[in-house]
């Protein structure tokens, strides 16, 4: 893990396209800023590890209800 300190108003600079900037200080949170491409997906962690976990309990459906389902839409 690579560990930086930043002032207010400093940055990071990811690659070429992606630009991290401390927005405000205080007390014991910072408010960051990023500048991305629209095509990049950013979420916090606890979102981000709620999709996760959304994709694979739907990977792991049985047939039996897709069919279910399926029967139900045809209707």
């Amino acid at each position: 893990m690579l560990v930086l300190t930043r002032k207010l108003g400093e940055s990071i600079a990811i690659d070429d396209h992606i630009k991290i900037r401390v927005v405000q200080i205080k007390g014991k949170q910072v408010r960051i800023g990023i500048e991305a491409p629209k095509d990049t997906k950013i979420h916090r962690e606890e979102v981000y590890l709620a999709i996760q976990d959304q994709n694979e309990e739907s990977s792991t459906t049985s047939s039996e209800s897709t069919r279910a389902v399926a029967k139900l839409l045809k209707s």
